[in-house]
């Protein structure tokens, strides 16, 4: 443990407290009383404070001028402005000691928002709802953001101390007795990471070590300067803090495109070499996935493990685009790059992976991606829904509240048997209703900006839907995204629900088991009948056969190769949203 450099250091006679300031003359640890900071080389501050345990808590006093929280504090009690508090990560008593981790191959994902999990919206409470994701067939919990964000309310894309898990939710033990109790249910938990930006709100970096931020910009705020060792450290130590203390199975790093690093990105290399020497020292399964809108496929290798440079895979947002204009005909945004022809993107999407590998991308304006087709299937993490997909919408509605049922439940049975990684997003198992608008607690000059942002971006939406569009500031947008467990008691929400567990009990029986080794075959659309076939690692061969729409599809039968392990046998046509697969 010694070997890290941020934070404080528990010893035996009390504590080591450290700080990088490089534009500081002066730093006080403020504890009962003010201790000055001895200043060493390249900036660093140190203080040796003898009987300062665990629980004590603390902040920064720089030049005497502004006292500020530990920018790798462990916990903020009283949220981003208050002080921090030395945890002791050591002390809890892991029950699921000998716990490794799963292959990637089993994983079935959903992500989740630990505040509006559950009418809690706490760690403790998300325990007793562990049982229903094990039973469902999901084996991998993915959190959104957890690092400490200003308010009581946010989607966690503005956290400012990337250390501390949010106070909103409950205490670090707290958090890792959600891990444990997840772990002790065969549930990998992970986490979604944010290395790109700081939140807008409690960063004082800028005061007292301004070589963090470069002069570039991205969508959220100043890029951050990975060139500079100790940025590029705090990264990397970030992250195995969140892999070693706490016990994720993996991490997800958000929108890496966005990561201002000339010379390419080397962080990625970094940080994924440093968590595959943590596997391989631990012997546990680590997964590093990302989420990157240039479509690298040079940096994924599902194979790779212990990582050693690359990610085990990437969210396929190709995927999901595509499957929404075929079923909704959306147009606005980034969907206008799908509108030509989107059966044969799904087909593409299934036969390679991307859609855009190369090709000019209207709404980006350039070229967009790499060729993907030689890469494991498993590379891909595909989905329906996810956090941004339903928040980024002006009302923040789900697909259930708009798309035909039946379109929905035809392209969950794609979704959940083809050999790529299959992501839910919180509730959908059941098909919920419940939105998921942006929602966020800053106060003042900020929340103006906030508002103001939101209305240019939407402001299409203002003028159709007035004052539907939900204020991100109110109280009652967080709460309208609550989950609503009562739910699946109603015949709709069964119905989805059973048809998501049989789904997941064939990937489970059938597919995962084949999926070590498995390769892309190829895949075609004629009209709205989509065919599509694989070749699983034990050299058997998966068959998809599925008719995307709402009228049925003549089809000379013939004779049908492999067994059928979903759907029913046809006559000479394909009824609407039909789906089969045949494997052997």
């Amino acid at each position: 443990m010694n070997d890290r450099q941020f934070g404080p250091l528990l010893a035996d006679y009390g504590t080591r407290f450290r700080l990088w300031a490089p534009a500081a003359k002066r730093v006080d640890v403020m504890l009962e009383k003010p201790h000055a900071m001895k200043r060493g080389e390249d900036g660093w501050f140190t203080a040796d404070i003898a009987g300062v345990k665990a629980g004590a808590r603390y902040k920064f006093r720089i030049d005497d001028e502004i006292d500020v929280p530990d920018p790798a504090s462990a916990f903020q009690p009283d949220d981003v402005f208050g002080p921090s508090e030395v945890i002791d990560h050591e002390a809890y008593p892991w029950r699921a000691a000998d716990w490794r981790g799963r292959p990637w191959q089993e994983a079935v994902v959903v992500e989740a928002h630990v505040g509006t999990f559950t009418g809690e919206g706490t760690y403790r409470a998300m325990i007793d709802r562990l049982d229903h994701l094990v039973e469902t067939g999901i084996t991998a919990l993915e959190l959104m953001p957890l690092a400490d964000f200003a308010g009581s309310r946010n989607w966690g894309y503005d956290g400012v101390l990337w250390y501390a898990p949010d106070s909103a939710y409950g205490r670090p033990r707290d958090l890792k007795a959600l891990i444990d109790a997840a772990h002790l249910r065969g549930l990998m938990v992970m986490l979604d990471v944010v290395y790109n930006h700081f939140g807008p709100e409690g960063n004082y970096l800028g005061r007292y070590a301004p070589s963090f931020f470069t002069e570039a910009h991205t969508p959220w705020g100043s890029a951050i300067d990975y060139r500079v060792k100790e940025v590029r450290a705090f990264a990397i130590e970030n992250a195995l803090s969140w892999l070693r203390d706490y016990r994720f199975d993996g991490l997800r790093l958000d929108a890496v495109n966005s990561i201002v690093e000339p010379g390419g990105l080397s962080l990625l290399h970094d940080l994924s070499a440093a968590a595959g020497k943590l596997a391989a020292e631990t012997g546990r399964h680590i997964h590093l996935v990302l989420e990157n809108g240039d479509n690298r496929a040079s940096i994924l290798d599902a194979a790779q493990d212990p990582p050693q440079g690359k990610y085990r895979a990437q969210w396929n947002d190709d995927y999901h685009h595509a499957w929404r204009v075929l079923m909704t005909g959306e147009k606005q945004g980034y969907y206008g790059d799908y509108q030509r022809a989107p059966m044969s993107d799904i087909a593409r999407a299934l036969s390679s992976g991307f859609i855009y590998q190369g090709e000019p991308s209207a709404f980006r304006g350039g070229k967009r991606g790499e060729p993907s087709g030689h890469l494991a299937p498993t590379a891909f993490i595909n989905f329906l829904q996810n956090h941004d997909q339903i928040g980024n919408r002006a009302l923040g509605d789900r697909l259930d509240s708009y798309a035909d049922a039946r379109a929905i439940e035809a392209a969950l049975a794609v979704l959940l048997l083809a050999p790529s990684i299959p992501m839910l997003f919180m509730g959908e198992e059941w098909g919920s209703k419940a939105p998921f608008p942006f929602f966020c607690d800053f106060k003042g000059d900020l929340a103006d900006a906030v508002r103001k942002g939101r209305r240019s971006e939407y402001a299409w939406a203002y003028a159709e839907f007035g004052d539907e569009v939900p204020d991100a500031l109110d109280p009652s947008t967080r709460d309208s995204a609550v989950l609503d467990w009562k739910e699946r008691d109603t015949p709709a929400a069964r119905k989805r629900m059973t048809l998501v567990r049989d789904l997941l009990k064939v990937r489970r029986r059938e597919i995962v088991p084949r999926l070590a080794d498995a390769a892309f075959g190829e895949a075609h659309a004629t009209g709205r009948l989509l065919t599509a076939h694989w070749r699983m690692g034990d050299g058997a061969t998966l068959r998809l056969l599925a008719n995307l729409s709402g009228q049925a599809i003549s089809h000379a039968p013939g004779v049908p190769a492999g067994t059928l392990i979903w759907g029913s046998e046809l006559g000479d046509s394909v009824p609407p949203w039909t789906v089969l697969w045949r494997i052997g």
